[in-house]
């Protein structure tokens, strides 16, 4: 299931009037008041989603809680909540499997159990009206420098190729929270968490991915220095 945890600035997004009305998705009652006081559970994905405007366009940011891993929506359709979704889950999907194939390790991904497993996981989904602290962190930064790429080349990015280079870029970012002892890379957290929930992975497994995953990463720098 996916939970995602809105921020007032997202929940006005989701909801709209109609007829004198207000109709909205997000329920101002979520099951705890913190984030991680929620019955634990491998199933639920907990995210946090922000909404901001860039050029007179609607623009939503979505950080996973846990690995901090992000995804950006441009030019988003105000109160779709199922639009969303949908788009969502392709781009979930689809950034993962990129970052796969780009890295050299598509041999851990089952690609029966992958779509199963991922498309059970996004059918059911909350929207709460709820914050995170750290996390509002984190997306006030992605959203700063997603406003300061839109003012240098003068639009938002143009397609979904462009949109998952982006957040590819972001995830690929060093960061540190609160109970994290290091930094960590939000690419390489949602990784191993994707192999082990999602494509049934076992640890060994992920850690030979991860190290290939690596090598790769080092391959391309080294090719980019050249």
């Amino acid at each position: 299931m996916l939970i995602f945890n809105c921020t007032e600035a997202a929940s006005k997004f989701f909801s709209r009037v109609h007829k004198g009305k207000k109709i909205t998705p997000v329920d101002n009652n979520p099951p705890s008041k913190a984030i991680e006081d929620d019955e634990a559970s491998n199933s639920v994905e907990q995210w946090l989603v922000h909404a901001i405007t860039v050029q007179r366009k609607h623009v939503l940011l979505v950080i996973h809680v846990k690995t901090r891993y992000c995804m950006v929506f441009a030019e988003a359709k105000k109160a779709d909540a199922e639009g969303f979704v949908a788009w969502f889950a392709d781009r979930w999907r689809e950034g993962l499997i990129r970052d796969a194939i780009n890295h050299g390790f598509m041999d851990w991904v089952d690609a029966g159990v992958m779509p199963e497993r991922m498309d059970q996981g996004c059918h059911d989904y909350r929207f709460y009206r709820r914050s995170h602290r750290s996390a509002q962190k984190h997306i006030d930064e992605i959203a700063w420098y997603f406003q300061g790429s839109a003012s240098e080349s003068g639009c938002l990015p143009p397609g979904e190729r462009a949109a998952i280079g982006f957040d590819a870029a972001m995830n690929d970012t060093p960061r540190s929270s609160k109970g994290q002892k290091d930094m960590y890379w939000p690419n390489v957290e949602m990784v191993a968490h994707w192999l082990r929930e999602y494509c049934a992975v076992d640890e060994a497994g992920i850690e030979h991915a991860l190290k290939r995953r690596l090598e790769a990463w080092r391959e391309i720098n080294a090719c980019h220095r050249r």
